[in-house]
């Protein structure tokens, strides 16, 4: 029992760096105890910070502590050095690395030590242990230490096996001294460290949008909390008012009151199950903003200049956007106007009710303080964003539909040979030969020409064909302008063929197609064909409704719209916009906003 006592005090009088018995101890201001050497090794390395910390609890000091022998701690040490003592403590306070944590390099057999710090200079992990040299040995401690991590090849160039410590302003990459002579000869480029402080500043920017943006919602989310309480209260208060005239009536409004009651509770809970959605929404953007601020912030203290950069275009260009409108709340009027329309019924008749009941049917109806004003011009339409935050109504007119518009670009992984894409790839033409060979005879240029082109495993191979980027999932609306001969618009899942037969849009359960040609037009799906009659004219629009599973296609003359074809169905997976033509025919999605 002696003995162990021993071992534990032992433990309690090690360095936490060397795990040894401390040597000349030293204690900070915080109260951890170091080897004077081992802590001086530690703070050479973080000169260049600035700043020097406690390797154990962080606490930071602005200026380098002077530090002090504590005697009486070596005093303690010498007499366990006395003892024998000091040959069991150094393997029992080493730390097997766990799942996930880095591993020391240098340790053998069966048991990997987890590793503290990697080395930029040897591109080795170390631990506790073998990290030692590296504080003592005067030609390692001017190696760069950063803290321990698995992805060291990521900062090492590929090419020249260097330390990537230059940034290529041309092409926006990190590179070594010898990419500068050679691939990245004379482009505009900085040292890592350099450019990490250009890009900081560009991080706090973004950061605080974030945190504006927050405040912003956290204001309209408190004074949606208000209008919904108060939406209930004036309801109650409402229904309690009705309650009380119409008992005062004679049976034969009984009815009538019945209907007038539940009329108000359906557009009480139709509110505010609206109200809730958006508050549900609401929630979800500043918990989205605050999880954006958080990688922002991590981002901004990390010590890897690499990783940083790396990182730091992606996190500070998306733009931060919401699919949330602002909200307005009207003056609180709520059910008032309908206690007063009651109230002028209680005397009269029931002539004077019947008359009377569709004027109070309209007034509870008119209580909608918590949607959207009502668009007035096409310009005010094209301002509403395509993801609602209610149910959205069947769309009747044009002006209803593109408040749906959607932007759209073709995928050129997806494109067969002969077909051209143009206008910022929103436009397809089909060519009589392949892409490649046509671009050279007349000089286009087209970001897929040479034998790769033709090999992708998304391009469509045995029908002239295309689809869009991107994938649709909620409701939207695009407008498609077709020239000569035959163009099938489309709509189709991503995982069709793109091999064999069952890849032409609409002989498969995964597309559906509207075939426009100079006879007429027809629908197709699953290998069903049906013929569809309807005003011809060059512009078809298409509108989805994927959570109803609503998919529809429009004659479009002018600003007036005329219902071609409607598939109503249960769409599985996201749709993707695709088109196929016929020799010399076009195609062309139009901007609508």
């Amino acid at each position: 029992m002696a003995q162990q006592g021993v071992v534990l005090d032992q433990d309690q009088f090690c360095c936490s760096i060397c795990l040894d018995l401390l040597k000349d101890p030293v204690t900070l201001h915080c109260g951890h105890s170091y080897c004077s050497s081992c802590i001086e090794g530690c703070w050479d390395q973080d000169e260049q910070k600035g700043v020097y910390s406690c390797p154990q609890c962080r606490q930071s000091f602005t200026l380098r502590p002077a530090l002090k022998r504590n005697y009486m701690l070596a005093e303690v040490v010498e007499k366990l050095k006395e003892t024998g003592g000091a040959q069991a403590a150094p393997s029992e306070l080493t730390s097997p690395a766990g799942p996930g944590e880095v591993t020391c390099d240098l340790c053998t057999g069966p048991r990997k030590e987890r590793a503290l710090k990697s080395c930029l200079m040897c591109m080795v992990s170390y631990c506790q242990t073998h990290l030692q040299p590296h504080y003592q040995v005067p030609g390692l401690k001017k190696h760069k230490l950063v803290e321990a991590t698995s992805g060291l090849q990521d900062v090492i160039c590929s090419s020249h096996d260097k330390l990537l410590e230059v940034f290529c302003r041309t092409d926006q990459q990190c590179i070594c001294f010898l990419c500068t002579m050679e691939d990245h000869k004379g482009h505009d480029t900085v040292s890592v460290k350099d450019e990490r402080e250009k890009k900081q500043d560009k991080l706090v920017l973004s950061q605080q949008e974030v945190q504006q943006r927050v405040k912003q919602r956290e204001k309209e989310l408190k004074e949606l909390q208000q209008a919904v309480e108060s939406f209930k209260l004036s309801g109650q208060a409402a229904e309690k008012d009705i309650e009380r005239i119409f008992t005062e009536l004679i049976r034969s409004i009984e009815r009538r009151r019945s209907e007038v009651k539940d009329l108000i509770r359906a557009q009480q809970g139709a509110a505010v199950s609206q109200a809730e959605g958006l508050l549900e929404r609401l929630e979800q953007e500043i918990a989205e903003l605050r999880r954006r601020d958080a990688e922002l912030e991590k981002l901004s203290h990390t010590e890897d200049n690499i990783h940083f950069l790396q990182n730091c275009q992606s996190l500070s260009s998306t733009s931060v956007s919401s699919d949330v409108p602002s909200i307005s709340v009207p003056p609180l009027q709520y059910f008032k106007h309908v206690t007063e329309v009651v109230s002028e019924l209680r005397d009269k008749l029931e002539e004077l009710i019947q008359r009377e009941w569709s004027n109070i049917s309209t007034t509870v109806s008119t209580v909608d303080v918590l949607l959207p004003p009502e668009p007035k011009t096409r310009a005010d339409l094209l301002k509403v964003s395509t993801v609602d935050v209610f149910l959205p109504p069947e769309p009747k007119t044009r002006a209803d539909l593109l408040r749906y518009s959607c932007q759209l670009t073709l995928d050129t992984n997806t494109t067969h040979m002969n077909l051209y894409l143009s206008e910022e790839n929103r436009k397809v033409t089909r060519l009589n030969q392949p892409q490649d060979l046509q671009a050279f005879v007349q000089g286009w240029s087209y970001p897929n020409f040479g034998w790769a082109y033709n090999i992708h495993p998304e391009r469509f191979t045995k029908n002239y064909q295309v689809l869009c980027r991107e994938a649709l999932s909620g409701c939207c609306y695009w407008e498609v302008e077709w020239r000569d001969g035959r163009v099938n618009i489309a709509v189709s899942y991503k995982d069709i063929n793109r091999t064999d037969h069952t890849s032409f849009f609409g002989d498969s359960d995964k597309s559906w197609r509207l075939q426009c040609s100079s006879d007429g037009y027809s629908f197709k799906h699953n290998r069903v064909e049906t013929a569809v009659s309807g005003p011809r004219s060059s512009r078809v629009g298409v509108y989805l409704d994927h959570k109803a599973g609503t998919l529809s296609f429009y004659s479009v003359i002018s600003d007036t719209v005329t219902l071609l074809h409607r598939v109503q169905t249960t769409f599985t997976q996201p749709l993707y916009p695709g088109f196929w033509l016929c020799y010399n025919a076009s195609a062309e999605i139009m901007k609508l906003w």
